[in-house]
């Protein structure tokens, strides 16, 4: 044959990329760049509607959508000729913005034994979170592959609500509790969150509930009435930002009362309903169940390894393959192919979603290595930033810490033409610190980082 129809040529060239090495994972990750065909969504009975539903789009004017946890999500307020979605993170982070997140649908276990199940579902201790208070925690299968990171309430001594993200995780929990005999209930409840997020959202909140939303600690529960609807308030969100979520009780009747003043205060103070603001995650470093991680990634190939606990004395689902890899990694030897790593780009301003995978490759070598998960523009930083997967033997640094490596390292990322400097050629991306932007409140990652750089500065 000739050198152009070698084994090695005919797998450089095929266009799912095999050459990118997947071979920890059973389902390879789709790395076919084939863009976005521009194709329109089928709305229909099948997918359910928000109780949200047409606030954000037949009122609020979202022009496009997409689906998470079997829900339509707007993902799409102001069209790019309006500003697009760099007008929303304006919105975002200089004033107060209002979100549909009726998707994160809210999984509740009530019963005697709520707390034992939970607990073992978990891999943190489910013990320490005391009624009205929440986490954020991760749920793995038994080999160690996050299936979920929901954030935890719990509202009542015997009561937990996983407000998931975007994976089956009801019929999970009811699965596991086949022979189990946990005595629970385990149900989806008509409970729908909607979240504001912004420097200005205290004040939007104190004018809808009361000088009492003050008092709410990150991650702080306080019962509340809006329009004399019943709703549960958390100081939480997904942006980074300062920001609070309502969760608003028996939403198929109730949706309209709460969302209605909450929208006029966002509006009133100078804010808007926007989609939930990826752009403003990525530089905090949040991540995105389904694009950054899923159930084939283990919490130490991303910034998760804290979730993975020395102490907790119970039992717990993925609890012996997670301690087999961190005795591994603690020994030197790290057992995935792929770590996670923050990126600044070169490159037009990535302004919209990423329809692909985009492959990442050694700037020495030419070789296909890897790939961008999460890539965004941020205005504040005047650079593209992104999250993706790198080999781990080109990473050196902490092995229990993914982004903490050699600063500055180089890669190439193979950004579409339009964002592309050369139309065909890619550009160069440096490994940089996350958060690339700090959060408002700190992760537990990122206080842990603070914490010892302040008593090593004393």
């Amino acid at each position: 044959m000739s050198g152009n129809d070698s084994p090695q040529a005919v797998e450089q060239d095929h266009p799912n990329h095999p050459s990118v090495d997947q071979s920890d994972r059973v389902l390879p990750r789709n790395l076919r760049q084939s863009g976005d065909p521009g194709i329109e969504m089928l709305v229909s009975t099948r997918v359910r509607k928000s109780p949200f539903f047409h606030k954000s789009f037949d009122e609020n004017g979202a022009w496009r959508a997409t689906v998470y946890n079997r829900i339509y999500h707007p993902r799409g307020m102001l069209k790019p000729e309006e500003g697009g979605m760099m007008a929303e993170y304006d919105a975002l982070v200089n004033h107060v913005s209002l979100w549909d997140v009726a998707v994160e649908r809210q999984i509740r276990v009530k019963g005697p034994d709520a707390e034992a199940l939970t607990d073992y579902v978990i891999t943190r201790d489910a013990t320490e979170i005391e009624p009205m208070h929440g986490k954020y925690v991760i749920l793995c299968n038994e080999d160690g592959g996050i299936l979920n990171d929901p954030v935890l309430l719990r509202p009542e001594e015997d009561e937990f609500w996983f407000s998931i993200s975007d994976s089956t995780l009801m019929q999970w929990l009811q699965g596991v509790n086949v022979g189990m005999d946990f005595d629970v209930e385990i149900d989806e409840i008509d409970v729908a969150p909607m979240q504001v997020q912004g420097p200005k959202s205290i004040d939007v909140m104190e004018e809808i509930v009361g000088e009492e939303v003050h008092d709410i600690p990150y991650y702080g529960l306080m019962e509340a009435e809006i329009n004399g609807a019943s709703v549960l308030v958390s100081q939480t969100g997904f942006s980074g930002e300062k920001g609070f979520e309502i969760y608003v009780r028996e939403a198929s009747k109730t949706a309209e009362r709460v969302w209605d003043p909450v929208h006029e205060s966002v509006v009133d103070h100078g804010g808007m309903q926007v989609a939930p603001a990826h752009h403003r995650r990525i530089a905090a470093g949040i991540l995105s169940w389904g694009q950054d991680m899923d159930h084939e990634t283990s919490p130490f190939q991303v910034n998760l390894a804290y979730q993975v606990p020395d102490d907790k004395e119970g039992d717990y689902i993925g609890k012996e393959e997670l301690e087999r890899q961190k005795a591994l990694i603690e020994d030197g030897e790290y057992p995935f192919v792929h770590k996670m790593v923050g990126l600044k780009m070169a490159g037009e301003p990535v302004r919209d979603y990423a329809p692909d995978f985009w492959l990442i490759s050694d700037p020495d070598t030419g070789e296909e290595c890897g790939y961008v998960t999460s890539p965004w523009y941020n205005p504040e930083l005047e650079t593209n930033l992104a999250l993706g997967f790198v080999p781990a033997e080109k990473i050196d640094g902490d092995p229990m810490d993914v982004y903490d490596g050699d600063i500055e390292t180089e890669f190439q990322v193979h950004l579409p033409d339009e964002y592309a400097e050369e139309e065909g050629e890619p550009v160069y991306a440096k490994i940089s610190e996350v958060p690339f932007k700090p959060s408002v409140n700190p992760s537990a990652r990122e206080q842990a980082k603070l914490n010892a750089a302040k008593e090593n500065s004393e």
